[in-house]
This record gives structure tokens, sequence and C-alpha cells, in this order.
């Protein structure tokens, strides 16, 4: 069960490229373009390239791909929308809004975190790296044929920094300024010692018309639909039920090397649905085309329907060969009740994930232990000479396990209350002043020790039950909230909870833009993703070793040293993951015989297509 995952909040960077680089200055003087980016100045493909690799640059254009959502980013909810803005903190943004809007530079999905050229059809880089120079394709142009210029995007950068979401605001915050000399020329001043992947976060960020928002405020919640120079605008829709995209037929940037081969679909639907069981019988009924299933036990038991039977609805698992990421009950280590790491422990201790997983999920997962899994990230046994070197400076302000094997989650008998681990438990409770009193563990202030889980859909109660049942074996009242979507988002944006599920998956290159989930100023700042309020001088130090990481195997030496601080703070109960995507849809689609690596879930909207044979065929079966 994957809850939730991050579509344009990437671990990218700007490392150094080979181009001949001269000083920044308001007049920048360079002597050579490249036509991509990458964090460590890695690019597989040259400047003359034609088209991804993944793509099937003669896929047919035309037909509808319709969906629910299955990753958000920002403000966006899986469940609802009321918002076409979702780019700022209000409101609950619609999902598939970026598609309406062209960045500077797009994605390879089969590299770590190249970029290359979309709105821009090239950047220049100062010789200290703190000055980028994007040329604007004379070509660029907003839906309503007015042209897109550097001022437009110039104005864009400027304006996410002020008013944008609290996340965009974090990640801009080593981007100084960003001016347009004219309209073909955008430069982009960032700080000293500014976080490597800033520039390529910039380069992805979406271009708004500076003209359109001359007379609109643009940190307002509003159905006005924005002007956008994306491969698509939007449609109809109805509020909290569904919107659609329509593919502009003349879009300037169809024939581009990045674009080639993509958004095929005439339309694009995002159906809305607040209950997962609801949402699977729309699935059934044909009310949307395709679905990627994140409930194991759905995916056992209730793919026996007549359109699977026949053959009208096709089942298929594709790998996942990104780094699976982190997913849990985040413990909010803000209220006083959780701040010893020993009763966080406790509440590792107290979940049986081997007796969840055969009994729920029907062994389909595996127990998470790292915001790392699947990655070779993630540290492993002692640390390395290289690990230890970064980590001897916290000797003593770091619990002694950090210098020897890192902390895994126990593996329990199976039985639903293994009395072992319940036991180590209740001994950790005991030994952090939780001691039991008229049969209820009671904090050391005397009152009784409550824990509510908050959820915004009941198709969490099966894996909460259990959990709840142990807690109240070591005698913690335990108990489970569910509210509405809108209700559940404002009150984790305002860390109003003791735990609750999330899911998010860093990069095969994470820098910066892991501070929103890690670091100390997140955890004062509201609507950031830093839901266990980890507030930690190691922690924080280790994120800047990170982002200044100047190899990939730095990189990597410094993820490990981080993942061992981490884990030895005791944040989160892990809870699970799956190297692979069950998808089904109803036989209409085409797709690549497998997704790029780095891609986000399977490449579907943007590199599938309709395949007009199955179509005909389905109509003849009707």
């Amino acid at each position: 069960m994957a809850l939730f995952s991050r579509r344009h909040v990437l671990g990218l960077g700007a490392g150094a490229l080979s181009a001949p680089l001269l000083r920044p200055a308001s007049a920048v003087d360079v002597s050579a373009n490249v036509h991509g980016l990458s964090v460590f100045g890695d690019l597989k493909y040259p400047a003359d390239f034609q088209h991804f690799d993944y793509v099937n640059v003669s896929a047919p254009k035309g037909g509808t791909f319709s969906l629910i959502p299955s990753v958000r980013a920002y403000n966006q909810s899986y469940q609802t929308f009321n918002s076409l803005n979702a780019y700022i903190l209000k409101g609950d943004g619609a999902q598939g809004m970026d598609m309406t809007f062209a960045p500077l530079m797009a994605r390879a999905n089969d590299e770590p975190d190249a970029m290359y050229g979309l709105v821009a059809k090239s950047v220049q880089i100062s010789a200290d790296k703190l000055t980028y120079r994007f040329t604007i394709r004379p070509e660029a142009k907003f839906h309503d044929g007015s042209k897109l210029t550097a001022h437009d995007a110039a104005f864009s950068l400027t304006t996410l920094k002020a008013k944008g979401h609290p996340l965009i605001l974090t990640q801009l915050r080593d981007m100084v300024k960003a001016e347009a000399p004219d309209d073909a020329t955008l430069d982009v001043t960032f700080a000293e010692k500014r976080a490597r992947d800033v520039p390529l976060y910039v380069a992805g960020l979406p271009i708004f018309s500076k003209a359109y928002y001359a007379s609109r405020p643009f940190d307002e919640s509003t159905l006005d639909i924005p002007l956008g120079s994306g491969p698509y605008k939007v449609g109809k829709f109805e509020v909290n039920r569904y919107i659609e995209f329509e593919r502009v037929k003349d879009w300037w940037g169809a024939e581009l090397p990045v674009t080639r081969g993509s958004y095929n679909f005439d339309v694009v639907r995002y159906e809305f649905y607040r209950d997962r069981d609801v949402a699977f019988e729309g699935f059934t009924a044909r009310s949307y085309l395709f679905r990627e299933e994140f409930t194991a036990r759905v995916w056992a038991t209730r793919y026996d329907f007549p359109a699977v039977k026949d053959g009208r609805v096709k089942r298929e698992t594709l790998p996942d060969e990104t780094p699976s990421g982190a997913q849990g009950w985040f413990i909010n280590t803000r209220r006083d009740k959780f701040r010893d790491s020993r009763v966080r422990e406790a509440l590792i201790q107290a979940f049986d994930f081997e007796w969840t997983n055969k009994t729920i999920m029907y062994g389909a997962y595996a127990r998470t232990h790292s915001p790392f899994q699947n990655s070779d990230m993630m540290a492993d046994g002692p640390p390395s000479p290289e690990e230890l070197k970064l980590l001897e400076a916290f000797r003593g302000q770091v619990p002694d396990e950090v210098f020897a094997a890192p902390f895994v989650p126990p593996v329990s008998d199976g039985s639903g209350q293994d009395r072992t681990l319940l036991r180590k438990a209740s001994q950790l409770l005991q030994e952090a002043g939780l001691v039991i009193k008229d049969g209820k563990r009671v904090l050391p202030n005397g009152e009784a020790f409550r824990i509510e889980f908050l959820a915004d859909e009941p198709s969490l109660q099966p894996h909460h039950a259990p959990y709840i049942k142990n807690l109240g074996t070591v005698g913690i009242e335990a108990t489970l909230r569910i509210v509405d979507p809108v209700q559940y988002r404002a009150r984790v944006e305002d860390f109003d909870f003791d735990m609750t599920i999330e899911r998010f998956s860093m990069s095969a290159t994470p820098g910066d833009t892991m501070r929103p989930f890690f670091s100390s100023q997140a955890a004062a700042t509201k609507g950031s993703y830093n839901l266990a309020g980890i507030a930690n001088p190691a922690i924080d130090a280790l994120l800047e070793k990170i982002i200044g990481a100047n190899s990939r195997a730095e990189l990597t030496i410094a993820c490990r040293a981080f993942d061992r601080v981490f884990r030895a703070g005791r944040y989160w109960v892990p809870q699970w993951y799956r190297t692979s995507h069950p998808i089904a849809y109803w036989d209409v689609f085409a797709h690549p015989a497998k997704p790029p690596r780095y891609a986000q879930g399977v490449g579907a909207p943007e590199n599938w297509w309709t395949d007009p044979d199955k179509v005909a065929r389905a109509e003849q079966a009707k």
C-alpha cells in the first residue's frame, strides 16, 4: 500500500559540467552551451538526440486515458480537489495540473537525475556555478498564442519563491534571484554554497504567464483555469468528482526530443473517490480505465470479475527499480509523550509485521528498514571507514549503535502477539518512566498514555486494528480516528496528530529535497513533510554532506551515514514495501515493454497510447 509519492519534488542537482565556464555578471559572459544538466555532469543523450529511448515515437495520438490519483505533490489530495492552483498551500489542488505547464527542462527517466531542454533550448553556467543562463526557445508560447518569454520564467520563479507552497519555498531558499535581460535570456543566481540540486529543481518548476497574473493574485485557491503552456489544458471538471485535460493539438513543443512519443492521449481524466472499495467497484464498471493496485488483499482476491476472466481487463506486474523509500507510522516527537526514544522503540516492538503481512496482505510485502530501501544508499552492517570518518564528529551526541550495525525492526513469530517482543516493549516503557497504574500505562506526569492514529480513509482499519490491540496489551490506550481528506490535510499540515501513516521516496540522487522531510528547519515549518518533527543537529549536518557531495560515491557514503543516525532515532514505525507495480487496465492501451528505470510509477499516461486495433475489438465485443 503506497500512500504517498512525489512526482515533482525531485532529488535532483547540478554537478560540475565539462563546458568552459567564465565569471557571473549582470551580462554573463560564457563560451559554451550545454543541452542538459545532471548532478555529476554525466549525460546519456548527446546534443543531437532525437528522442528518449523508452518512448514509441510511432505511437498514435488519440483516445482517453482515465485513472484515479496514485501520486501527489504540494497541496494535492488523493480523494478530492477544490482548486486549480496546485502550487500553493491553500486548497486541495487538482491532480494533473502539471501537464498544463511547460518547465525549462524535462527529466530523462532512464537516467538517475538528468534533464534536457524543453522551454529552454540550452543553459550556460558561470565558472563559480552560481549563475545559470537559460536560453528560451523562440517557438515557446502559451495556450492563448501569446509568446512565452524569459520574463515569464523570471516572474514564475520569483513568485514561487515568495508565495509558493512551503515545500517550494524551502527548496528555493538558495535561489537568490531570477532576472530576464531580454525575452530570450533568463539568468538565475544562486547563493554561495548553494545546494547541489537546486538548479535542477528550478529547471523543473512550472512557468506561469506574467501577463495573466498581472490582474490576479497568485496565492489564492481558485477554480479559474490558469493560462498554461504545456501539452494539455484543463477541459471539463466537476469539483470533488473528476477533471479532464485535453491535449493541445498544435502544441508548440510536440516535436522536441524530450516530448516526442509522449503525451499521446487526446484526453486524460482523473476520477476522485472518497473510499477505496467504491473506487475499485468504479474500475470494474469501466468508470475509469487504468488502475495501479496498492492493496494486496484486493489484488489477490478481487480481480475475478467477468471482464478479467474474458480478457477485456489485463493484469500485469511491472518492475520497480527505484528506491522504495519510507512508509510507516510517523511519530510526532513534538509531543512530550514521544520525546523519549525508548517510548518510540516500544511502539516499534509492538507492531507485528509478519502477522500483518501474512494475514492481511497475502505475503506480498517485505519489511521496510530505511528511507533508502531498495537502493545502495541504505546502511548495512558496521560502518565503512569512509562512513566512520563522517560519523566520528558526532560520537557522544548520537546513540552508540550508530557506530555498529544499523537498527533493524524486530522479526516476530507471526502469531500476532509475540510475547517476547511485547515484553521488550513493556520493559522499554518502564525504563522510560511509564509505569502501569490500575491496568493502564501512565506518563511520568501521571496522565494516561493515549495514542490517536489519524487517517483519512477506512481501508486502513485492518492494518491498525491488530497494532492497536497489541498496544493495549502493554497498557497503551490507542484509537483510530478517520476524518475527511480536507480535515486530515489541515491537521497534518498543522502537526495536529500523534501518529499517522505516510509514504515518501527519495530520488536516485537525493539532495536538497531531503530538507523538507528531515531538517530542523522543516520541523518548525507548518505544511512541511517532516511529520516526525526531527530536529537533530547530526542529521542536519549529514544533510549538508549529502547535499554537498561531489561524486556519486561520496553521495552514497553520506546517505549511509545519514541512514544510521536516522534509524537510531526511532522516528517511525516502519511498515512495508514491494519492488513491483501491480496494474490493471481495460485492454485498449499499449505501452513500452518495460518502464524506464527511474520513472515515477509505470510511465502512464505519459508514455502509453491507445491501440486502435484493441479499441476496434472492444467495440465488436460489446
